[in-house]
């Protein structure tokens, strides 16, 4: 192997690992759109509509549960809760 080729692959690791590293810290941030079928409308699920959530899974549920893990009627409990909740965040 070469020196040229040492120095290459050094900093082909370092540009890995650094994009890689990046990458994690965005993950919270990838934001979603949920359809809600009982009112018909979309909602950006987003820290905001985490907020709302996660107070409706204390109250009625286990909070550790994602809400694309709940059950169909489980996901109908909290669209009719988070529509009387006021604010729909889009």
């Amino acid at each position: 192997m070469t020196k040229h080729s040492t120095v290459w692959g050094s900093w082909l690791l370092a540009g890995a690992l650094a994009f890689g590293s990046g990458g994690v810290g965005c993950a919270r941030h990838h934001y979603y759109r949920v359809y809600d079928p009982y009112y018909n409308d979309y909602h950006v699920w987003n820290d905001g509509e985490l907020v709302y959530y996660r107070q409706w899974a204390r109250e009625y549920h286990d909070p550790g549960r994602d809400f694309r893990k709940l059950r169909p009627e489980e996901q109908k409990e909290y669209w009719t809760w988070r529509h009387g909740q006021g604010e729909q965040p889009r």
